[in-house]
């Protein structure tokens, strides 16, 4: 998927703070708008309903086991059949490269999650990982040659997590607790461990492709999560006959659509699109999940959560299709 040469990719990675869409039309190998409009919609709708399924799975599965396991069986699955498909072994610098991306990824940005919903409900994590998008495009503008984000880029991400704050205000009246501080910062803390793992694998130059990159990332990544669980104490606290049909379910649901589909599509998405963009999808996985709430649970859609969305989807419309016309400085 990789196919640019060398000629063609520094115009293509200036693009990062440039606001353009897309990689040059002449470009070989450039993914088309469809391809894009389907994996954009893929980790909108997949990844909005992960959360749900965090939180049933964990009902009777400890949680940094659940997300070790989940991610170890997704990713031997992907480098299985990509070395059926003739993908030569992976060099020591793309597994090291990889291996940093996954433990920021899978054991910050997602097992503190993981953790975090044993107190924290589902709804909740999903506003306080909408604050996701502020911590990437600052760690882009704070990384090495980094560029600025353009005002419009940055009041579009301010008025999108106002919109997941607005969203999600009647859950937290429901609730009736204050939130668990602990699991608070957990979130806070998987927002920033996910945000420079998404722009260290932008910048890391191994050569693998992003199916490539996905397969060792989640490896990585599960077995830094096993590690996780042990000093945790899952595999003590793990009891087989348990775990309930719905967690089995919901577990099997998180290893094909969760990991295998949306993680390899969001991996493919860091290479063809800009962070900014990518990361839109914390904007809307709220949006998801009232709408399943309301399909599946019965849940009222209320004038409040209609207007919240329209914000919501707005920001998500601005900052996707944002053209920069200003020379960006770097390190400004």
């Amino acid at each position: 998927m990789k196919t640019l040469a060398p000629e063609r990719t520094r115009p293509a990675r200036q693009e990062i703070g440039s606001g353009k869409t897309a990689l040059p039309q002449a470009a070989p190998g450039a993914p088309s708008r469809l391809a894009l409009i389907i994996a954009f919609t893929a980790i909108y709708l997949i990844w909005g309903s992960t959360y749900l399924c965090i939180r049933v799975a964990i009902e009777t599965m400890p949680p940094f086991l659940m997300a070790g396991a989940r991610f170890i069986i997704a990713g031997s699955v992907l480098f299985a059949f990509l070395k059926l498909r003739g993908m030569p072994w992976p060099t020591r610098a793309q597994w090291r490269a990889n291996a940093v991306v996954g433990t920021f990824l899978l054991l910050g940005g997602n097992g503190l999650v993981v953790w975090a919903e044993l107190t924290i409900p589902s709804g909740l994590t999903a506003l306080l990982i909408g604050i996701g998008p502020l911590f990437v495009v600052l760690t882009e503008w704070a990384w090495p040659g980094g560029t600025r984000p353009t005002g419009t880029t940055i009041t579009a991400l301010v008025v999108g997590f106002l919109g997941v704050c607005w969203l999600a205000a009647p859950w937290e009246q429901a609730a009736g607790a204050r939130l668990n501080p602990a699991g608070v910062i957990a979130i806070l803390a998987a927002c920033c461990a996910w945000a420079i793992g998404s722009i260290y694998s932008r910048h890391a130059k191994h050569g693998a492709t992003p199916l490539a990159s996905a397969a060792q990332q989640m490896l990585a990544g599960g077995g830094a999560l096993l590690l996780a669980a042990t000093l945790h104490g899952d595999f003590q606290q793990l009891d087989l006959p348990a775990i309930s049909p719905r967690s089995w379910a919901a577990f099997a649901y998180l290893i094909v659509a969760g990991s295998i589909v949306a993680f390899s599509t969001f991996m493919w998405l860091m290479k063809h699109s800009t962070p900014a963009r990518v990361v839109t999808y914390n904007y809307v996985n709220p949006v998801v999940a009232v709408i399943l709430g309301w399909l599946i649970l019965g849940e009222p859609i209320t004038a409040r959560t209609l207007a919240a969305s329209a914000v919501i989807i707005g920001a998500v419309v601005i900052v996707t299709t944002e053209k920069s016309r200003h020379a960006k400085t770097p390190g400004s």
